[in-house]
This record gives structure tokens, C-alpha cells and sequence, in this order.
């Protein structure tokens, strides 16, 4: 029965990671297909490239709130360990959305909702990091980059190697989806926030 709950737990997951809420977003606001605008990317960051701030902050909000809700549901029906894997798999339905051909977002802010969620407190020190590093360079990949670096270190701290392990896994995966951007942040060329 465990087993049965832990695996429908992370299927759910999945399927919420993928909801693209930056093309509903996109979508309800008549802002075009978001995929030609900007970067391309399905996330709140180039949702807010369209001039839209309060559809780039429901996407925000949508994104983020699809981690920690898939992480509360499974910690509900399945417990500590399966909220863990739900968070993970949030992530992975984001980045990788089977209703968009596997094409996804890079899944930062489903990333620090699902921290949010599993450990406060390692949640809250990895926005505020994003927050402080956005503050002082304006560029948003760095910001994701610098949280999802610390991220792994505070889930140890604060938590446990479990948690640790699985939130090293997303961080992983959110500096893979930011390859191209650490090129332009070594060639110096990627674009600040509002330009």
C-alpha cells in the first residue's frame, strides 16, 4: 500500500510540474505564444519580458505554488519520504512537460516553492538569497544560480542528508537548465532584469 501511495504521489507530482503556467498565463492575458518572445522560456522571468507584471506574477506564483502543493499533497497521503520524491518530480514535470513534448521552463521557481515546502527554513534562505543576488547584480540567472548552489548546503544544515541529497539532485538539474546562461555570464552578455 505504501509503495502504491509513494508512486501515484509522484505521478501526481509530475503531471502538476507540468502545467505551464506561463502559457495559461500568457494565454489569458492575449500576450501571444510565449515561446517567441524573449528567450522563449516558459517561466515568470520572461513572462514579465512581455510587459505584463501581474501576469508574470501569477506565473510566479502558479509555478512556485505547484511545488509546494505537490509536496504538501504527498507528504499527506504518503509521508516525509514521498513529499521529498513529489518535490523532485514537481521539478522534473517543469522542466521536462510531457504536455509540451518534454520542452519545459527552467524551473526555478518551482524549485524554491518546493523548498518552501519541504524545509521553511532552507526554502526562505535560498529566496533570500535569489532576492539579495538579483538586488545587487539585476541578472536573474545568477540570482537562480547562486540559490541553487546554497540550496543543497542549507538543506544539510537545517535538515537532514535525505533532504539534502534530493534538493542537491534540483539543484543539479536548475544549473543544467542554465547552461546557456553561464555562458553569457562568463562572456558577460546576459541581459540584467528590465533591460
Amino acid at each position: 500500500m505504501e509503495l502504491i501511495q509513494m508512486f501515484a504521489s509522484v505521478v501526481l507530482a509530475y503531471l502538476l510540474g507540468s502545467v505551464p503556467f506561463g502559457l495559461v498565463m500568457a494565454r489569458l492575458f492575449d500576450l501571444g505564444d510565449l515561446r517567441k518572445v524573449g528567450s522563449g522560456n516558459i517561466g515568470a522571468t520572461n513572462v514579465l519580458r512581455t510587459g505584463n507584471r501581474l501576469a508574470a506574477l501569477l506565473t510566479l506564483a502558479g509555478d512556485a505554488g505547484k511545488g509546494a502543493v505537490a509536496v504538501i499533497a504527498a507528504r499527506w497521503l504518503a509521508g516525509e519520504s514521498a513529499a521529498g520524491f513529489a518535490g523532485l518530480f514537481a521539478m522534473i514535470g517543469h522542466l521536462f512537460p510531457v504536455f509540451l513534448g518534454f520542452r519545459g521552463g527552467k524551473g526555478v521557481a518551482t524549485f524554491l516553492g518546493t523548498l518552501l515546502a519541504l524545509s521553511f527554513p532552507v526554502g526562505a534562505v535560498s529566496c533570500a538569497v535569489w532576492l539579495v543576488v538579483a538586488r545587487i547584480f539585476r541578472i536573474s540567472s545568477l540570482s537562480a544560480l547562486s540559490a541553487a548552489a546554497l540550496a543543497p548546503v542549507c538543506a544539510a544544515v537545517f535538515y537532514h542528508w535525505h533532504l539534502a541529497a534530493i534538493v542537491g539532485v534540483m539543484a543539479i538539474l536548475v544549473v543544467g537548465k542554465h547552461s546557456a546562461n553561464i555562458r553569457r555570464l562568463l562572456d558577460g552578455t546576459e541581459p540584467r532584469i528590465g533591460s
